[in-house]
């Protein structure tokens, strides 16, 4: 049966089969193997899956951001970035990562960013002079801190599948890392934009008009700490905060700023089931593929081999670090983090590294390998977005890949940088 499951998912990610489906198929082809099992643990399993009530927080989190969209809240968004600091050398370079860092207070997904907003500030970077290929790059790095920051899809999932972290600890363990993102990203456009002289700068608004945009921005840059705060305070559970969140979303964008139409809402409705349906059906697959996995005991003998190295705490990290980068390289987020977190927490843990700081490592290298060929999904989105061969993306992303894999290390070698926000907030160890 184990040569069975990898035997037939290693087949399908080369055809290129779906993930969601090649784990699936592997699944439930290793499970009927023999006739071992039975055919009923097929659906109990796919369903058992994704019933969880904390689940219901992804497809809140989603409508959120889509009634964001709707109302055209993101157009504004990046509007006011650009007036904010776009005329400086490679102002709108800036605006694209500063807007970048507020949506992700928003949406939790980098592909929802990279689809939107991302495809607005491309086309206003394009029509300014700058070369089609630094934007998308940049908007391809900037988009992976949507994950970063909370709210975030992919850190719902991991408090699913590691039970020693908790949500709220993982959101706010994740502030500094996505801030630190951002910070290396806008070095990285001060250093290109000196080097390719990237003068472009758009006018200075009046102060009566940059004032009315902050004030239009202002209750959607809100919503990351009502969030925060509310789950902080206790008012609401996570689960619960993702509703609040969709339903903060709508009274702005229909009463105070007035953008959203009741006749947008089945639109947004069908978008945000699609979206929804492509991320539990991940989920799902993923369940009875490592559901086999955890039958088949392989977390175990891999546990018990890596645990034979004798191993210190950072060669630890060291190891699962360039393991998840070569795994980022051909699975796509959520799948891995169901698939190989079973196996790898047990082992920090053992070794003594804290659950959190071992959550965000694997969180961002995982998240990072969304901007790396051949299966990065915010690659092919920003490809179809901005209209460019992925080769010429790819080539345009190295440095802004290289900006991020330092901060990266920073965040495996300095614990500090991600546990002190939640030690203070007594969400720590």
């Amino acid at each position: 049966m184990t040569v069975a499951l990898v035997a037939i998912f290693v087949v399908a990610l080369v055809v290129g089969i779906p993930v969601s489906i090649a784990m699936g198929g592997a699944g439930i082809a290793a499970l009927l193997w023999g006739g071992t099992f039975s055919p009923m643990l097929v659906p109990q399993r796919l369903f058992s899956g994704i019933d969880s009530f904390p689940l219901m927080a992804v497809p809140f989190f989603i409508l959120a951001a889509e009634l964001m969209t709707g109302g055209r809240i993101t157009d504004l968004m990046v509007r006011f970035a650009c007036q904010l600091i776009g005329n400086v050398r490679g102002g709108l370079g800036y605006a694209n990562v500063i807007m970048a860092i507020f949506m992700a207070g928003i949406s939790g997904s980098a592909l929802a960013d990279a689809a939107g907003p991302g495809s607005v500030i491309i086309r206003m970077m394009r029509q300014a002079g700058y070369p089609t290929s630094y934007a998308a790059a940049l908007t391809a790095s900037g988009a992976i801190i949507a994950p970063i920051i909370p709210p975030s899809i992919i850190m719902i999932i991991y408090a699913l599948t590691d039970n020693s972290v908790s949500v709220i600890g993982l959101f706010l363990a994740g502030i500094v890392p996505g801030v630190l993102l951002g910070i290396s990203l806008l070095f990285v456009n001060w250093w290109i934009s000196r080097r390719e002289n990237y003068t472009f700068p758009l006018p200075r608004p009046a102060w009566s008009q940059f004032l009315r945009e902050s004030w239009k921005v202002l209750p959607a840059l809100m919503m990351p700490v009502i969030i925060l705060g509310g789950i902080h305070g206790g008012v609401f559970t996570p689960t619960e905060a993702s509703a609040v969140a969709a339903v903060y979303a709508f009274v702005v964008g229909r009463y105070v700023i007035g953008t959203l139409s009741v006749s947008q809402l089945p639109r947004i409705l069908v978008g945000t089931a699609i979206m929804t349906s492509a991320v539990l059906l991940v989920v799902s697959m993923a369940t009875i593929f490592a559901y086999m996995l955890t039958v088949l005991q392989i977390p175990q003998a891999v546990s018990q081999y890596i645990a034979g190295l004798g191993l210190s705490p950072t060669m630890l990290l060291i190891v699962v670090s360039l393991f998840l980068l070569v795994c980022g390289l051909f699975l796509d987020t959520l799948p891995a983090v169901i698939i190989l977190v079973p196996i790898l927490a047990p082992l920090a843990q053992g070794a003594g590294i804290d659950p959190l700081h071992f959550a965000m490592v694997v969180i961002l290298n995982l998240t990072i390998g969304m901007i790396t060929p051949p299966v990065g999904g915010v690659l092919f989105v920003v490809t179809v977005v901005a209209k460019i061969p992925l080769f010429t993306l790819a080539r345009a992303i190295l440095p802004m890949l290289f900006a991020e894999l330092i901060v990266f290390a920073l965040i495996v070698f300095v614990p500090a940088l991600t546990l002190w926000l939640p030690n203070y907030l007594g969400y720590g160890r």
